[in-house]
């Protein structure tokens, strides 16, 4: 099924064992769920050490698929749930999805306007 509907990804980046407040609430503004990843990375304000040894702290990737129409009230809500505005916090950023697949069920939301 291919319809003219934009949809935006909202990739939000935060310490391991921080996803579930930022899945919950963007749940909670509206959307319908989230795909998590796990990654490694540092920010401007990490660097940590063990032994003398860099670590590279561990971080949970989240994804999340919403109409365009939507995006906005979910990343606030994203950005509040992980106070993001606070520095070391995580990082959430957008992008424009030119084509989507396999999420029938919002699409048929979107085309019915339900």
């Amino acid at each position: 099924m291919e319809l003219d509907i934009p949809f935006d990804l909202i990739v939000t980046v935060v310490d391991k064992g921080n996803c579930e407040a930022i899945i919950t609430a963007s749940k909670a503004a509206g959307a319908e769920g989230g795909t998590i990843i796990p990654g490694r990375g540092t920010g401007i304000r990490e660097n940590k050490k063990l032994w003398g040894i860099p670590i590279e702290p561990e971080k949970d990737i989240v994804l999340t698929i919403v109409p365009s129409d939507r995006t906005q009230g979910i990343l606030r809500a994203i950005v509040d749930a992980g106070d993001l505005n606070q520095p070391g916090k995580g990082i959430a950023f957008v992008l424009e999805l030119k084509n989507v697949a396999g999420i029938c069920h919002l699409l048929n939301q979107e085309a019915t306007g339900n």
